[in-house]
């Protein structure tokens, strides 16, 4: 049955991903499509619009997916909490205010900070994961005594209006056009993604999704309490680290290129749930990066609004397919507890 969902998920984010590039302002045709992939097209400005725009997108999209729904299931079963989100725990903000504090230092402090290194991709790469990383270390700090989740979890939300302060106070010193530029970015958007920022997101997000398919046992075993995980040998201080690691590792780097995406990694877990009727995290992990790279690829679809020149922002789409799992899950809570993480 597990096989026959992962074929139907297959196909379908197939599909998505040749509407997402067929579907826009311009509809073009399917058979054109599959030319200009094959690098048979004879339409130059289709070709140019495929191959410079909706292609890139349409990846993007996919690793956004894939990338985001996973870190949410890896921040639910480590927290064992049904609302647990890389952007709860504030390390979504955490990435946020390290792309911040590059672009904008980088502006006030030309001196401190070399041309070649402002304009380096790597640079926001790696202020977004060292941001994220920072907010990981404190909030892994305070996991190490304290053992209330929910208390974790709204120290979680504290750090996030830190973060959102701390960039509140460097946009009042940085300059309107690059406030400008940082207030769109933070919307979250699939369109500006290039070739140029795809070389640093491909690698870097397939690496920390091959990893996360590595922990399943693990997973699983936490699921079933402290006291299971260490009696089967399992070092949880180690567990946690690598789980928390990965999550910044992957935020960090999709919140660099794309901003922040809301709602994905807490609605895309529990929708794979209830469509595997599992817990085993060898089926979950697969499952939820399906699931994530489908969902993602439609609400790009939704956001062109095909035939019209209009695109919506993406975030105002994925709270519409995610915040009804939120409300579910806060009034079902109780029971989605005892059956999911009891």
């Amino acid at each position: 049955m597990n096989s026959f969902i992962y074929i139907v998920l297959s196909v379908l984010a197939i599909t998505l991903f040749l509407l997402d590039i067929m579907l826009g302002s311009i509809t073009i045709p399917m058979p054109d499509i599959i030319d200009i992939l094959l690098g048979k097209g004879s339409h130059v400005s289709w070709e140019y619009i495929i191959l410079n725009f909706r292609l890139p997108k349409a990846i993007t999209a996919v690793f956004v997916g894939a990338g985001i729904s996973s870190c949410g299931l890896l921040m639910q079963t480590l927290f064992r909490n049904p609302l647990a989100d890389t952007s709860i725990l504030g390390i979504s903000s955490g990435a946020s205010l390290g792309v911040a504090s590059f672009v904008m230092l980088s502006a006030l402090f030309p001196a401190f900070i070399p041309a070649s290194v402002s304009s380096n991709y790597w640079g926001m790469v790696l202020s977004a994961i060292i941001g994220a990383s920072i907010i990981l270390c404190l909030v892994s700090s305070i996991i190490s005594w304290l053992k209330d989740i929910v208390s974790v979890l709204i120290i979680g939300v504290m750090f996030g209006f830190v973060t959102s302060s701390i960039v509140a106070i460097m946009q009042y010193f940085s300059d309107p056009e690059i406030i400008k530029n940082y207030i769109v970015w933070s919307f979250g958007s699939l369109n500006g993604t290039t070739w140029n920022q795809l070389q640093y997101v491909i690698p870097v997000v397939s690496v920390g999704l091959l990893v996360s398919l590595c922990l399943p046992k693990y997973l699983n075993s936490l699921l079933l309490g402290d006291n299971y995980a260490r009696s089967v040998g399992i070092q949880i201080s180690k567990v946690r680290f690598t789980i928390v690691f990965i999550t910044s590792i992957i935020t960090g780097t999709l919140v660099a290129f794309t901003g922040p995406i809301s709602f994905i990694g807490i609605a895309v877990p529990h929708y794979t749930r209830i469509l595997f009727r599992t817990t085993n995290h060898r089926v979950l992990l697969p499952g939820a990066m399906l699931c994530g790279i489908c969902l993602m690829l439609f609400c790009d679809i939704i956001t062109q609004l095909p035939g019209n020149g209009i695109i919506l922002p993406i975030n105002a789409v994925t709270s519409i397919m995610g915040a009804p799992v939120v409300v579910f899950i806060i009034i079902k809570r109780r029971k989605l507890r005892k059956t999911i993480f009891n």
